[in-house]
């Protein structure tokens, strides 16, 4: 049995692709929550750094491994993965924007609860559409998009070939503005829905004084609330689903940026 020949050359391009590969691993909307154990995310991101090395045809440059220009090799590696990562990240924080939205417009402000993702306190409509959005997810194979862009991204950018510029500067704002573009499409039929609830009644209150409208007024929000998120899911589910079929596009546009 010949034991093979590691060469410290090998051994820094596994070190760089394994720091892209968990960089990602991380990021990723579920298999980077907190809830998911660090020794499944770590034992996943070897796996696949073991599986992609044979295929990733780069020559580090030989010599000795200096210290520091071996950090920086290291730290422009994970940045190529939370970038990516970081495109699916802000669509589910639109998402959970929408929720907060129409969860305050009900009178749901002080009803939230525990996110296990940021251990924040978010609206108990917000973790709905959360969850709504994360099924949603993984039923259209959002998640082979970044299993594909691991691969696909060693094709495009190759290891210590990462470039920061103005256009890829110009693209994350862009990212991070449809944030909030997420958040109005997904809760906009139901915050409309509760707007005029409030003009009605208004014009109830100018009409009729002797009305009550803080008694009123909660119990019929919260009603028309849960309708309208009831009749606006198949709206949801259509949107999100788009929303989410366009990430190949955009992890790609990145990824020639970078």
């Amino acid at each position: 049995m010949t034991i093979p020949n590691i060469t410290p050359e090998q051994i820094e391009l596994f070190l760089l692709i394994f720091l892209r590969v968990s960089a990602i691993v991380v990021t990723l909307p579920i298999l980077g929550n907190r809830t998911v154990p660090v020794r499944v995310k770590a034992g996943l991101s070897f796996l696949i750094a073991f599986l992609i090395f044979p295929f990733v045809h780069f020559e580090v440059p030989k010599g000795d491994i200096a210290v520091f220009p071996l950090m920086f090799r290291m730290a422009g590696e994970v940045l190529v993965g939370v970038i990516i990562g970081f495109t699916a990240r802000l669509i589910f924080a639109g998402i959970q924007m929408a929720g907060q939205l129409v969860g305050f417009q009900m009178g749901f402000g002080i009803v939230n609860v525990v996110d296990p993702v940021t251990s924040a306190q978010i609206s108990i409509i917000a973790q709905f559409k959360y969850l709504i959005a994360m099924l949603i997810f993984l039923a259209i194979n959002g998640h082979h998009v970044f299993l594909y862009a691991i691969s696909e991204s060693y094709r495009i950018l190759p290891p210590l070939g990462f470039h920061f510029s103005g256009e890829l500067m110009e693209a994350i704002f862009l990212f991070s503005r449809n944030m909030f573009i997420v958040a109005v499409k997904v809760g906009a039929p139901i915050m409309a829905v509760l707007l005029f609830t409030s003009v009605a009644l208004g014009l109830i209150v100018r009409t009729v004084p002797q009305v009550n409208v803080f008694i009123v007024g909660f119990p019929l929000k919260i009603g028309v609330g849960m309708i309208g998120i009831g009749l606006a899911m198949p709206i949801l589910l259509r949107v999100v689903e788009k929303i989410f079929s366009n990430l190949e596009g955009e992890v790609n546009l990145l990824l020639q940026l970078m």
